[in-house]
Order: C-alpha cells, then sequence, then structure tokens
C-alpha cells in the first residue's frame, strides 16, 4: 500500500473468504459495516485480524441487515491511528445523520493522546478518506460544516482529558455501587463555562444507556433520564439520539416534566442526570407550573442517583438562585460525591485572556492583554462595524454570531423587537427554528440573547455590552445598572416567597454571569461593544494601553 485504500465488499461469508493476504488480516484497518435500506444503518470499527473480526460480526446479532463492508487501509496506519480514525468517523457520522450507528460505548477509554504525527492522521489522512466517503454517498456533508455542528461537540465519542475521563469513570462506578443499595445518591459536578461538563454528561449518559442493555451490568434494564432547562440544548440532545441506538428521544426530558411524568406513573427513575442544574427553579414558579420550592430536591426525591452538573457564575434568573445552602440543603441526607472539572476547553487562547474575561466579570477593567496569539480579542467603538466583522468572520468560518446583555426590550408576543445602538440597529433573535439557533444560517441577520447561545460554542462571538453595564469612575469598576436591565422575567420574584439574600447583590451577579457566559461562547474570538459612554471610555484607554505596551 502506496496511500489511502477502500475496499468494497458484500458483508457475508463468501464477501470475507475474499480477505486475503497480511494487509487485511496482520495490519491494522478501519471499517464501516453498513446498509442501504430505507433506514439505513452502520457500524464502525478498527482491527487488526480482520478475516475474524468479519466472521465474529456475522455472528452477532446486532450486526444483522447490514450487509456491506468497505475496508479503509493505508501503509501509515498504526493501532493508535486507526483507534483514533475510528473515533473520528462515529463522531462525524453522529453530526452527519445519514445513518443510525450500530456502536455501543467503547470499553477502552476515550482518553486524548499524542502519537507519532496525529495531526497528519487527524488532519490529512482523515480529510482525504472523507472526501472519498462523499464521492462514494456513504456520507453527505463536508468536515467544515459537521465540525460548527453543537451535536458533533456533544457527540457521546468525543475524546476527553485525563480528568474527564476520571470524571466519567468515576460517574459509572458511583452509579454501579449507589444502584444497588436504595439511598438516595448524589454525584455533585462543578465546573466553569467552557470546561467541558456537558460532553462528560453527553458520553457517560449514553456510556449508561448502553449498560442499562447490557446483560451483564448492574445497570441493566434501568430506567434513566437527562434533563435539562433549556430548549436549545434539549434540540441537541434529541438530535444525537437520532444517530445511536440506546439513546430515545423519551430519556431527555425538561425538569418541570420530568417530575409531573413521575408523579403521573408513580415509578421513581433509577438514574438521572441533570445537565445545566444551575437554571433549575430554587422556588415554586405558577408560569413554569411547577409548585415545589426546589427543582433539584424534588428531582434527587424521584431518583435512585443524581448525577448533577452545576455552574454557581451561570444562575440568570432570581428564581433559580442558588446558594452553598441551599445545594448543601438538598443533598441533606443523601450519599453525596463530589467532582470539579477545572481545565477550560473552550476559548483557544492563552490563560492571560482567560483571567482578563474573568477579571472583567468580577468588575475589573484590566489593560488588554498585549498578546492573545491567534485568538482575536478586539473593542469596537461601533456596533454596526462590529456586526460587519463578524459577518466576515461568518463567511469565512460559520459558526459566528452578535449577541447582547438583555439590555433591549423583547416579549414573547410573535412581533419583532430590536437591539439599537447609534447607527445599528439588530433583530433580536427569534426562537421557532427547528435547529439551534446560531445553526440556522437565516440568524447572522440577528441578534442572540443570553437564553439562545448558554451552553453552545461559537467560532467567534461579538458581545454587545447594553445600557445596564456602565463604569464607577472613583471606585474603577464596573457598576451595574439593573433598572436598565430588560429581563423581567430574571428578577421576578414572589411577594408570598421569603428569601434569604440580598436582592440589589443577587440582581448585578445576574448580570455579570450573563456577561460571564456570553463572553466565553468564541472558540477562536471575542469582539466588544459598549454602549454606556463611561465604560466605552475606560475600554478604549485599556485597550490602547495593551496596543501600545504589546
Amino acid at each position: 500500500m502506496t496511500d489511502l485504500q477502500l475496499k468494497a465488499l458484500d458483508f457475508n461469508e463468501i464477501g470475507i473468504r475474499t480477505l486475503t493476504g497480511m494487509n487485511y488480516n496482520n495490519f491494522p484497518i478501519v471499517y464501516i459495516l453498513h446498509n442501504n435500506k430505507k433506514k439505513q444503518s452502520a457500524y464502525i470499527g478498527q482491527t487488526v485480524q480482520m478475516r475474524n473480526r468479519m466472521k465474529a460480526h456475522l455472528k452477532d446479532k446486532n450486526k444483522q441487515g447490514l450487509d456491506k463492508v468497505l475496508l479503509v487501509s493505508h501503509e501509515m496506519f498504526n493501532q493508535s491511528a486507526t483507534y483514533n480514525i475510528e473515533t473520528n468517523l462515529i463522531n462525524y457520522f453522529i453530526a452527519d445523520n445519514k445513518y443510525t450507528l450500530r456502536n455501543i460505548s467503547q470499553t477502552t477509554k476515550s482518553m486524548t493522546h499524542n502519537y507519532y504525527e496525529k495531526y497528519k492522521y487527524d488532519n490529512e489522512i482523515f480529510s482525504e478518506l472523507w472526501e472519498k466517503l462523499r464521492a462514494d454517498k456513504l456520507v453527505d456533508n463536508t468536515l467544515e460544516y459537521l465540525q460548527n455542528k453543537d451535536v458533533f461537540k456533544l457527540s457521546p465519542y468525543k475524546e476527553l482529558s485525563e480528568s474527564q475521563v476520571e470524571l466519567k469513570e468515576e460517574i459509572l462506578e458511583f452509579c454501579k455501587t449507589h444502584i444497588q443499595t436504595g439511598e438516595r445518591s448524589i454525584f455533585l459536578v462543578k465546573g466553569d463555562a467552557g470546561t467541558g461538563k456537558s460532553v462528560v454528561l453527553s458520553s457517560t449518559f449514553n456510556a449508561i444507556q448502553d449498560l442499562s442493555k447490557d446483560e451483564e451490568s448492574a445497570l441493566k434494564g434501568t430506567n434513566n433520564y437527562l434533563l435539562v432547562n433549556h430548549n436549545e440544548m434539549i434540540k441537541t440532545y434529541e438530535s444525537i439520539s437520532e444517530s445511536l441506538p440506546n439513546l430515545k428521544k423519551k430519556n431527555f426530558m425538561k425538569p418541570t416534566s420530568f417530575i409531573n411524568n413521575i408523579d403521573k406513573t408513580g415509578e421513581i427513575a433509577d438514574i438521572t442526570f441533570v445537565d445545566e442544574a444551575h437554571l433549575l427553579l430554587s422556588r415554586s414558579d405558577k408560569y413554569n407550573s411547577y409548585t415545589g420550592d426546589n427543582q433539584l430536591r424534588d428531582i434527587s426525591l424521584r431518583s435512585k442517583v443524581t448525577v448533577v452538573v452545576f455552574d454557581e457564575k451561570q444562575f440568570l434568573k432570581l428564581k433559580s438562585h442558588w446558594s452553598s445552602d441551599l445545594l448543601e440543603g438538598m443533598t441533606k441526607g443523601a450519599k453525596v460525591e463530589r467532582f470539579e472539572l477545572t481545565d477550560q476547553f473552550r476559548i483557544q487562547a492563552d490563560q492571560e485572556v482567560v483571567d482578563w474575561i474573568d477579571s472583567f466579570v468580577d468588575k475589573k477593567v484590566k489593560r488588554f492583554p498585549e498578546n492573545t496569539g491567534d485568538y482575536e480579542l478586539k473593542l469596537f467603538d461601533s456596533a454596526a462595524e462590529m456586526f460587519k466583522a463578524i459577518e466576515d468572520k461568518d463567511r469565512k468560518h460559520q459558526l459566528s454570531r452578535v449577541v447582547a446583555t438583555f439590555d433591549y426590550e423583547h416579549k414573547k408576543d410573535g412581533a419583532e423587537y430590536y437591539v439599537g445602538e447609534p447607527g445599528f440597529k439588530g433583530i433580536w433573535n427569534r426562537t421557532e427554528y427547528k435547529e439551534t439557533w446560531a445553526e440556522h444560517p437565516e440568524t447572522i441577520k440577528e441578534v442572540g440573547s443570553i437564553y439562545t447561545i448558554q451552553g453552545f460554542d461559537l467560532n467567534y462571538v461579538g458581545v454587545i455590552l447594553g445600557p445596564s453595564v456602565s463604569y464607577d469612575e472613583e471606585k474603577q469598576e464596573l457598576k451595574l445598572l439593573p433598572q436598565k436591565y430588560k429581563d423581567k422575567e430574571a428578577f421576578r420574584t414572589s411577594s408570598e416567597v421569603q428569601v434569604e439574600y440580598n436582592v440589589k447583590e443577587m440582581k448585578e451577579q445576574i448580570i455579570l454571569n450573563s456577561i460571564n457566559v456570553l463572553m466565553k461562547r468564541g472558540v477562536k474570538g471575542l469582539y466588544l461593544y459598549a454602549s454606556d459612554e463611561k465604560l466605552k471610555k475606560v475600554l478604549q484607554e485599556k485597550y490602547k494601553k495593551g496596543e501600545r505596551d504589546g
């Protein structure tokens, strides 16, 4: 072999007998089993003993109905490379959504590791393979298009870091141990925006669903759910479920629906995962048909094991305010284990950039970093100019959008509302799209809110800091003006509910939390525009100082 070779065979005993020679029997190889039926399905694997593996697959009930096999070989293949390519193929097939995959969770650790010429395999060889698959009509979309899909980024088969693998293994062991005890058990995961919480949850939940079908597993027959109080993320999880065998749409729900459903059936769930738990209600809310006083506790009381993913810097409403006391109260009487993720995976920038954002959210406006490398951190004097720059980035790199703090009027009455700044008038995001907001091509014309973008990545994000974000020249820190914040739902409280916090401080914290989330959406770049003149002035000073010193 001198280059990438693809060999197509019938997947039957006659086809397997044609596999002769060292290249197919003592050499690392990747293969795709598939069919062309109305409901197309596929299985992706890798092996060094192709004939033996194919014979085993022919006897496997899970492979029945697959009648074609495509063999992928290359003279440079080694087992690290074929494992890597197998994983990449699974992730891209899930995002491409042409086939329903029959793969179940890999038993080996899906941990990111380097090996000789990994870049060449990941980019040159895999890109060549994918284009050959497109030419053969096995897949439809380009790699660049799929890389920007949230389904790809949240795929259960994404390679994990060492700390993420450790977390996954601890959750699995916790579930296996405590599902048998009958004691209420809670596994609490904390992590800042961009630390990869959701991708670990996606990977672990898929593994648990696969184990629920495994006759030899302690989790056999378990009834499990993944909950998230976020319409856009529900769309993503449901899309992933369309491509994998043991994930079903019915297993993904919003918290109130889950609580009401359990109360209706009277059947307690076995294992319940809660993503973005900081979005849950910490008090009753008639608007959302929730009459309890703590959604997280109510979920844990309706589950044998509850796995909770939480970021205290991302709560966005007073009715979702979570204090340490509330969190501890929720876990009272339960067996509890904790884990914290700290590594930043979203923002592809030096720590200096992340530190600058964190300082800003801590109300300190520091000099802009002198050298941001390939990451773009830019300040704009005009919202219109920033919008145009983001449009240019979207044309070149896709998945680039302008977002804003909730400082502009918006109502859920079907009418169009606008984000207005001098020389600029942008439409507030619509929410009727089937896809997630950022992935719909028409939304490049809109301005996104915290509610459409929380939990998702953008390549480049342009953030409009609206009138509620000002600057106190005497204290030399950000000054938050809650009276100018237009998200009425965020500050709505019930006179019947007693609160244990300073409402003014919490309103300010909600604005800071929204800034934190918005600023940490961009993988490759962050563009900023400030509406308030005092903030604009100090940002310009710090920006010019960073340029001058750099």
